[in-house]
């Protein structure tokens, strides 16, 4: 067998965690009460190129090191809530990367819950390994394996023509990680045969459309689609031309700060398409791996019975961007008018662009004969202005390390609160992973409803 890599003081580590796996021995490290594999390729790619798997490595892979995040321009609206998205995590095109977080000691035969994460960002921003995204605290307490899936984004992995540059690059990157998550993660502790695919936001939009793309049938079984905005996806044809023909000047082998510059003009040639335009990169219907946005719904009623879901919103959804204008915010900050605001804004919008469509999508699950249920999460309403806006659940599951601490979205919470609360909300969520019931958690701000339960929608 190959000798341990060296730790950071240039000595072999004999300690460190090792994983005699298909992709090859893969050597890790320890972390209190988890043991990571982090950055491990899972496919390959040139730029506007569909993935392709790898060769088992013939040497030993240095799992170490963070998956980088795929180059990205700055979110200042993103870093006001969170402080930073990517703390000081490195930026790379070569971003095809999956990390593994398992309980500390967990021998290759152990066959737990494997959680794959696919996370947010407005299908432009983000990384599987910024920080607050951990998921020791799910991991150790729940016992189960999660995936944390890094892919391409904005003008590298979500808008393309479909003759010259493919379409859903990014949507394929996620099937050749659930492909490796499938081929690997017995060796390191998982079950293949009980793998969970869960994201937000547009991570949740993700999930969603894995369970209808080619290529991705059989890769997991349960589904957790956590504030999918399912009110911006119809109609984006029209946008994504002209956002095309934007980017048409681009050539292939730009540079990386000429893609940024050529993405920002993108993304303002989308504002007039209104809402959606908020919104401009994304999944496009008609090009591989989905079908035509006419067959959406059918694909969805094929597919229910393969897939458990458990699909919902937060409440407050648009109270994430109502606070971040000043003067909103101060009124939120008042009595009176933020029974107004709540009425005129945050209401109708959250159910516009999360809500119905969450419920739409229950409902169809349901008729079609599928499994799960639907949620909505509110918990801290009432205790500040940010309380069950988007984004909110995100510190109760992944709570990190001094990441959430200072966000107004735990305003009126002491820590202990968020890490007790979110403690509830991580066993919902791996319970559902593992097969089991899921029910009402006033604490945790949770509250459940059969799919095909009538309610409105805030």
């Amino acid at each position: 067998m190959a000798e341990p890599l060296p730790d950071a003081g240039g000595h072999a580590d004999p300690s460190a965690p090792r994983w005699e796996a298909p992709c090859g021995v893969v050597v890790g490290r320890h972390d209190g009460l988890v043991d990571r594999a982090t950055g491990i390729c899972y496919a390959t790619a040139g730029r506007y190129e569909a993935p392709r798997p790898l060769a088992p490595s013939t040497a030993e892979i240095d799992a170490t090191h963070p998956s980088p995040a795929c180059p990205q321009p700055p979110m200042p609206f993103l870093d006001d809530i969170v402080g930073s998205t990517l703390g000081d995590l490195p930026q790379d095109e070569d971003c095809l990367r999956v990390s593994v977080t398992v309980p500390a000691g967990t021998p290759p035969n152990a066959e737990l819950p494997v959680m794959v994460w696919i996370h947010g960002g407005s299908y432009a921003s983000g990384g599987g390994d910024a920080p607050f995204y951990d998921p020791a605290a799910l991991v150790a307490e729940q016992r189960v394996v999660v995936v944390s899936v890094t892919y391409r984004l904005g003008l590298l992995g979500f808008l393309g023509d479909g003759v010259t540059i493919p379409a859903n690059l990014g949507l394929l990157d996620m099937i050749a990680a659930l492909r490796w998550v499938r081929e690997n993660i017995a060796a390191l502790g998982g079950d293949p045969g009980n793998v969970t695919a869960f994201g937000q936001s547009a991570g949740g939009d993700a999930v969603a459309h894995l369970m209808i793309a080619d290529g991705a049938c059989g890769l997991f079984s349960r589904a957790i689609i956590q504030s999918a905005p399912f009110g911006l996806l119809p109609g984006r044809a029209r946008m994504n031309s002209v956002m095309s023909a934007t980017a048409r000047s681009l050539s292939r082998d730009a540079t990386l700060s000429e893609v940024g510059a050529v993405q920002e003009r993108v993304a303002r040639a989308a504002v007039r398409f209104g809402l959606k335009g908020q919104m401009p990169f994304g999944l496009q219907y008609g090009h591989a791996p989905l079908p035509p946005e006419a067959e959406l719904d059918a694909r969805w009623r094929e597919t229910a019975q393969d897939v458990e879901v458990l699909v919902g919103n937060t409440a407050r959804e648009a109270a994430l961007f109502t606070a971040r204008i000043p003067t909103l915010l101060r009124w939120m900050q008042r009595r009176r008018s933020a029974h107004w605001i709540e009425r005129a804004l945050i209401r109708p919008f959250t159910r516009r662009i999360y809500g119905a469509g969450a419920v739409r999508f229950a409902h169809r699950h349901a008729a079609a004969g599928g499994a799960g249920a639907r949620y909505e999460f509110s918990w801290g309403v009432g205790r500040s202005p940010a309380a069950a806006a988007h984004i909110s659940e995100l510190p109760l599951l992944f709570p990190g390390d001094g990441v959430w601490q200072r966000t107004p979205l735990v305003d009126g919470h002491s820590w202990s609160q968020v890490l007790d609360d979110g403690a509830r909300l991580r066993r919902a969520w791996a319970g559902f992973a593992r097969g089991e019931g899921i029910g009402d958690d006033p604490q945790a701000g949770l509250r459940v409803f059969a799919l095909g339960e009538a309610r409105p929608v805030r």
